[in-house]
């Protein structure tokens, strides 16, 4: 019976800790909503499962301020213990990944990995994101914001404040190694399995982690969340940017193709969105309108050319001023900006361009063309009737004033399948 028993209980007992899971997402590129937005669920549905804590595998260059506090509040308000993991080797935890990594309940690092770097440049990203750089007073306010955040964060997680501070006023950036020397983060674990057995015992939050040899669980990224992950590059805006222009103003210059309206429309709506989320910069955009305004005047104006290329000059200064490209995050790609100002100027000068200007040539068929023409009368006219004909056809004509058989007219005005013709000269 002893035996039995015993048994019994190691087998209870295994089974408790077979039970036992550790939540697990990857976060690998810029910090943005979608992020944030995959973050949020992944800590309701590690809770939901009663998980050990949530590991967030984290390797980032930097992101949005906002999406960076969201994810900050995120964790601070979380049941759930929250383990930041800078890996693989090589990973960096740059700008918004030091907020990031600071704010966890467990800061952990990958041999060969780096922290830092956390001096914000513009308002809306770490670092610069595409606003108009702001003057020093502003920029330091940006700053003096930055160091206080990060202070306050460093001090609710008791880890290293100054250094935390340095990381936003000088761009600091220290190794693995040193982060666990300096008290930045809590330990250093080669893998997953490591950091598992690391965790084991640790007391977090008054919980005492239980997670050697617990099942790992990894949280997916939803679809409208890997979409908006996406999505949300300068690249695609300018994109979507590009598109509605070109849908939008062929719709207007054509009316009733209908696809293209729609089109522009979907893409206008989208690039609106991803311009609210995006810290874009101001000037460029209006560059680019300005660059518009001047292909379409060129159409009704005789500049010989002049305002089309200070269109094309335009487009080209918007485009490099959109985005920061100081800033690899958020920078434009020239192989992006030189090709899409080529062909929205051959889009204006050979598609719209050439539309307008036969939209202003004078009629050449129709009935409006018999308007000025010379003829001669076949019968005398009068107001009530008369022959003549022009073009090859024999029409009813009237006129207010006697004309004689054979005299000259001038044809004044076509109604329906009368013309209204005058003495000519008069």
């Amino acid at each position: 019976m002893c035996v039995a028993a015993l048994v019994l209980c190691l087998a209870c007992t295994s089974a408790v800790f077979a039970a036992e899971k550790v939540s697990f997402i990857n976060i690998d590129g810029a910090i943005g909503p979608a992020t944030a937005s995959y973050i949020s669920r992944s800590i309701d549905e590690a809770r939901a499962q009663n998980a050990q804590c949530l590991i967030i595998q984290l390797n980032t260059p930097g992101g949005l301020l906002d999406s960076t506090q969201k994810i900050v509040q995120s964790f601070l308000g979380s049941s759930v213990p929250v383990v930041v993991y800078v890996a693989p080797t090589g990973a960096t935890a740059t700008s918004a990944g030091c907020f990031i990594t600071v704010a966890a309940s467990v800061a952990a690092m990958s041999p060969a990995t780096t922290i830092g770097a956390a001096h914000p440049v513009s308002i809306g990203g770490f670092p610069s994101g595409g606003e108009e750089k702001t003057d020093e007073t502003m920029k330091q306010k940006l700053e003096n914001f930055s160091v206080s955040y990060i202070e306050t964060i460093a001090g609710k997680r008791q880890r290293n404040v100054e250094w935390a501070k340095s990381a936003v006023k000088e761009s600091a950036s220290i190794t693995a190694e040193k982060a666990l020397q300096l008290k930045v983060i809590d330990l250093i674990a080669s893998d997953i399995s490591e950091l598992l057995q690391k965790l084991n015992g640790r007391v977090v939050d008054g919980k005492i982690l239980k997670t050697a040899g617990a099942e790992v669980s990894e949280i997916k990224m939803s679809a409208s969340e890997h979409v908006f992950q996406k999505l949300w590059r300068p690249e695609v805006m300018f994109i979507l940017m590009l598109i509605a222009i070109y849908g939008i103003i062929g719709e207007m210059t054509t009316p009733g193709a209908i696809l293209p309206g729609v089109v522009g429309a979907i893409a206008l709506v989208l690039a609106l969105y991803l311009a609210a989320v995006l810290p874009v910069n101001v000037t460029g955009l209006v560059l680019i309108a300005l660059a518009l305004m001047l292909f379409i005047f060129d159409v009704y104006a005789t500049t010989h050319g002049v305002l089309t290329v200070g269109g094309i000059i335009a487009f080209l200064l918007g485009s490099l001023m959109l985005f920061n490209r100081g800033d690899p995050l958020f920078r434009l790609s020239l192989n992006y900006i030189i090709p899409a100002t080529l062909v929205t100027a051959a889009f204006f000068i050979f598609i719209i361009g050439k539309g307008l200007r036969a939209q202003l040539l004078p009629i050449k068929v129709g009935k409006e063309t018999l308007i000025g023409k010379t003829v001669t009368a076949l019968t005398p006219i009068d107001s009530r009737s008369g022959r003549i004909f022009v073009e090859g056809e024999y029409w009813n004509a009237i006129s207010d004033t006697p004309i004689e058989k054979d005299e000259q007219a001038e044809i004044a005005a076509v109604q329906g399948l009368t013309v209204k013709v005058k003495t000519k000269g008069k």
